[in-house]
C-alpha cells in the first residue's frame, strides 16, 4: 500500500508498493521496479561521497490520472479502472487479512505486469540524483531531504506496509545494505 511522503518540491506524495504480487512500486504518476531502485540506492551507497551522484531509473510515466485507477476500488473488488484496476483484476487482493504481504517473490510475475503497463504508461527514464553537498535526493521532479528520503528506503526494507510475507526479503533489498 503505498504511503504519503514529506517532498521539499511538491508537498506530500505517494510511493510504495500498491499490489503485494508485483515488485512494482509507484512515485505519483511513474512506476518502476523495485530491483532498479535498489540498484541506484546500493550504488549511492558505494560512492565516495561525491557532491552529486545521478543514476538513470528505467520506469513507465502514466500523466493521466484515469489511466492510473482507482486503487482503493480496486482493493475492496468494486471499482476496477486504468493501470491499478487491471493489475488488480489479475492479482486480486486477498480475503484473509492475514495474507496481506508483500510477496517476496513479486519479481515473478513483471512480465505480466510490464504487459499490462504498456497499454497504459510510456516507457522512459527519469533522474535518480543525490546532492550530497546539502543532503538531498531528487527522483525527476520530485526533491526529498535526506530524512524522508531515508523513509522511502525504509519503507522498501520492510516490505511496504504489509511488511515482507514470512518476514522475508528479496536478495535484491538485502543487496542495499
Amino acid at each position: 500500500m503505498p504511503l504519503a511522503f514529506e517532498s521539499v518540491s511538491h508537498g506530500q506524495i505517494a510511493f510504495g508498493f500498491f499490489n503485494i504480487d508485483t515488485d512494482m512500486l509507484l512515485l505519483e504518476h511513474y512506476f518502476f521496479f523495485a530491483p532498479e531502485f535498489c540498484k541506484c540506492i546500493s550504488e549511492l551507497a558505494k560512492t565516495e561521497n561525491p557532491a552529486t551522484f545521478e543514476s538513470p531509473l528505467e520506469c513507465y510515466d502514466i500523466r493521466e490520472r484515469e489511466n492510473i485507477g482507482d486503487l482503493m476500488g480496486a482493493i475492496h473488488g468494486i471499482r476496477y479502472t486504468g493501470f491499478i484496476g487491471d493489475v488488480y483484476r489479475r492479482f486480486p487482493f486477498p480475503k484473509l487479512p492475514e495474507a496481506f504481504k508483500q510477496d517476496p517473490e513479486g519479481y515473478k510475475n513483471r512480465g505480466a505486469i510490464e504487459e499490462i503497463i504498456k497499454r497504459y504508461g510510456a516507457r522512459t527514464r527519469i533522474h535518480f540524483t543525490a546532492h550530497n553537498n546539502r543532503g538531498n535526493v531528487q527522483m525527476q521532479e520530485y526533491e526529498f531531504t535526506r530524512r524522508w528520503f531515508f523513509e522511502l528506503v525504509r519503507y522498501v526494507w520492510q516490505g511496504g506496509y504489509p511488511k515482507w510475507r514470512d518476514g522475508i526479503r528479496p536478495e535484491y533489498v538485502l543487496r542495499m545494505k
